[in-house]
């Protein structure tokens, strides 16, 4: 489930080969719709603006970002799904509604991940990382399990149930043989802050929420979940430097329009994705919030989607947590 976060790729390149195949799709004038299915001022919302605004250009045509969240995230994509699949309207999502949901949501998810879209390209990258807070005895990842271990059981947040972090917090206690009791938080600034406060013990979340604590020391981070260090945080180790290499996972935001879209319309929007990133403006945007930007083509897309939602069939089934009960 590795990506690459800090390894950027030939994205000019990339830029120029898809930008030749737009042509034949485009529709000066129409104003299309980026669907985000959660609130403005969000990572997955700045993300998408970020993308939107340098993709005007590429795209001949006004896009506007339409904020509907709800539902974890489902929402955007039980809107999109029965909507033409002439490019006018497409979802950015974060991967885990397309690989881990459906495993969760068994009853009750209003969508086929692998039938219902149409894969167009991912647009960025990135890790989580554990952490703790700065009075926390450990100083390493090791340090951590040998001080859980002597305590029983200790209590770490994820930002919500039936996320990734969820899971790779489930597979850490499994496969380091710890008792770590899930506390789920309504997103990553309050369990930070009860991090800070030292409410909690410990927390997996995305890097870009941690970061600046660890720099200014008001937190710890223990590992990465990278399959290689991270250059804005090289002191930090990854989870496979300390012999745990089944926690590297990595979450991407990708957009994907209806099922069936035509391949002059895929062609096109995977374009203006990549002619977006290969912008340095657009990689020192993401770089600030410690994302990294990806691009590949459609097919490389969809069997990428395809080979993490069998991946995590057996990490959520492990971790006996259902929803729908």
């Amino acid at each position: 489930m590795s990506g690459g976060v800090g390894r950027r790729p030939a994205l000019a390149a990339i830029a120029a080969a898809a930008l030749a195949q737009r042509a034949a799709a485009q529709q000066p004038g129409r104003t299309g719709r980026a669907i985000v299915g959660f609130p403005p001022g969000g990572t997955a919302d700045a993300v998408t603006r970020i993308y939107v605004e340098r993709m005007r250009a590429a795209m001949g045509s006004q896009v506007i970002v339409d904020n509907r969240p709800g539902a974890g995230g489902r929402l955007a994509l039980e809107l999109l799904k029965p909507l033409p699949a002439d490019g006018s309207a497409f979802v950015v999502t974060p991967a885990s509604m397309l690989t881990i949901y459906p495993h969760l949501y068994t009853r009750t998810l209003r969508y086929d991940p692998l039938n219902d879209f149409t894969p167009v390209s991912p647009v960025c990258v990135f890790p989580f990382g554990l952490a703790v807070g700065a009075r926390h005895p450990s100083r390493t990842l090791q340090d951590f399990v040998t001080w859980t271990k002597a305590r029983g059981a200790v209590d770490w947040a994820s930002p919500v149930p039936g996320s990734m972090p969820h899971f790779i917090g489930t597979q850490f206690a499994r496969t380091a043989g710890l008792s770590l009791n899930h506390v789920p938080y309504r997103g990553s600034a309050p369990a930070m802050q009860d991090l800070l406060a030292g409410t909690i013990q410990a927390v997996i979340l995305p890097i870009g929420e941690m970061t600046a604590f660890h720099r200014g020391g008001e937190a710890r981070l223990l590992a990465v979940t990278s399959p290689d260090r991270l250059p804005r945080l090289s002191d930090v180790p990854t989870f496979a430097e300390a012999g745990l290499g089944e926690l590297t996972h990595e979450e991407w935001y990708g957009a994907v329009l209806p099922a069936r879209a035509p391949a002059p319309v895929v062609a096109a929007l995977q374009a203006a994705i990549a002619a977006a990133a290969a912008t340095p403006e657009l990689q020192d945007a993401l770089t600030r919030i410690d994302i990294a930007p990806l691009v590949l083509e459609a097919d490389a897309f969809r069997s990428r989607m395809r080979r993490e939602h069998a991946a995590w069939a057996p990490i959520v089934a492990a971790s006996g947590f259902n929803p729908d009960e």
